[in-house]
């Protein structure tokens, strides 16, 4: 079986730290894009399994890369990590496209149950 990569396009460094030692913990390789620029080119470089978005993003917002991303890549898994909580908020993420969705701060445990139920 081939290796599932995730990205995470995650601008707070810890955080994106964080989860990355997370899932490689748990067998994923993964790339962290810092900004919505990297994440965008880091897609069309090379297939991702998943996405794990942050909207808050630098350059190009997380608004965007979920948009572009839905757009381009329509079956691929898009779990948004974010800490604007307010009910709007959330549904226009999934009417944006997201297939997830989860408020920060969160526990990683709760991250991989939703990682795990898109990729198995």
């Amino acid at each position: 079986m081939s290796q599932v990569l995730i990205l995470i396009a995650e601008d707070e460094d810890r955080l994106a730290a964080f989860v990355e030692k997370g899932l490689k913990r748990n067998g994923f390789e993964t790339i962290v894009a810092a900004d919505g620029v990297r994440a965008l080119q880091a897609i069309e470089q090379q297939p991702v399994d998943l996405l794990i978005l942050d909207l808050g993003l630098p350059i190009k917002d997380g608004w965007v890369v979920l948009r572009e991303t839905r757009a381009q890549y329509p079956d691929l898994p898009i779990i948004v990590v974010t800490a604007m909580t307010d009910e709007r908020d959330r549904q226009q993420v999934f009417q944006a496209g997201a297939n997830d969705y989860l408020a920060k701060p969160f526990k990683f445990s709760d991250l991989l149950i939703q990682v795990k139920s898109y990729l198995t």
